[in-house]
């Protein structure tokens, strides 16, 4: 893995910006293995949870049926907290801070769990499927407003008993009195002013950039929902032809065949790979 690390420091080094995609993998990364299985992390919160209904992760347990809505938001609210509360496990992001150095950079992440903006400033990080720190109404089109989901939290998790809400409790929309859901991709996603706000940060970054050399480096995105990041930075890196495309992603590190020759991919776990360019620029290392 040695040349590829020698080219990933190359790459950043040579880059005049850095636009970076982070998908679920990034999370997993720093170890907020959490998500997708009943990990040791999950069930030390979660307990309770996994032995009735056996769903293996938070992401899990969003679609899952629980036997009353008490139980569901007392589970959404733990969930909540979790996410809120408990820091990376390992220092992936700090890694990632010391291998862009001092370069303009802007993040484009699918992640919901805020990760990115504990590490980046608000200005540096579009949230462009939502986020787990906002909640809006079931009812959009009545209801435009962000809810503050910390705020919540911290007020209703105390009131839950023997892992449930009390109804009266339930978070609802101030203006028509719908339940109150997680602002991210669904049915009853709001796209309004926050959201467009978050795209409007892509594009001032790309037009303050667009004709220098532009590193898009991509880590975590699976292929899931592959046109929100991945297939975007494949077209840009087409069209921007001083551009360069790096993706590491120890199970889909693929690229477009188009911009092959501009393309890195890295094939290995995230946080070592950052770690090991990290000891590389700290060490002052030819690369």
């Amino acid at each position: 893995m040695d040349q590829k690390i020698a080219q990933l420091v190359q790459q950043v080094r040579a880059a005049d910006a850095i636009l970076i995609g982070g998908g679920s993998g990034m999370s997993n990364a720093a170890g907020m293995n959490f998500w997708y299985e009943a990990s040791p992390l999950f069930l030390k919160y979660m307990r309770y949870f996994y032995d009735k209904y056996h769903f293996e992760g938070i992401f899990n347990g969003y679609y899952s049926h629980f036997d009353s809505p008490e139980e569901r938001w007392a589970f959404n609210i733990m969930a909540w907290d979790m996410i809120f509360n408990i820091p990376p496990q390992k220092p992936t992001y700090e890694y990632l801070k010391t291998v862009i150095g001092n370069k303009p950079i802007h993040v484009v992440t699918t992640n919901q769990d805020g990760l990115f903006k504990k590490f980046f400033s608000e200005e540096q990080v579009s949230e462009i499927q939502g986020s787990d720190y906002f909640l809006q109404s079931k009812n959009p089109v009545t209801d435009k407003n962000l809810y503050d989901a910390q705020k919540i939290v911290k007020d209703l998790l105390p009131k839950i008993k023997n892992n449930r809400l009390p109804r009266e409790y339930f978070p609802k929309s101030k203006v028509d009195g719908s339940p109150l859901i997680v602002w991210a991709r669904g049915p009853e996603f709001l796209e309004d002013e926050r959201y467009h706000d978050e795209y409007q940060k892509i594009n001032k970054f790309l037009g303050q950039h667009k004709d220098e050399n532009i590193l898009f480096l991509e880590m975590g995105v699976g292929r899931m929902t592959p046109m929100f990041i991945q297939e975007p930075f494949w077209e840009m890196t087409h069209y921007m032809t001083n551009s360069h495309y790096v993706n590491i992603n120890p199970k889909d590190a693929i690229t477009n065949p188009e911009i092959q020759d501009r393309s890195l991919l890295i094939s290995e776990d995230i946080n070592e790979v950052l770690k090991e360019a990290a000891a590389v620029i700290n060490g002052g290392q030819n690369a």
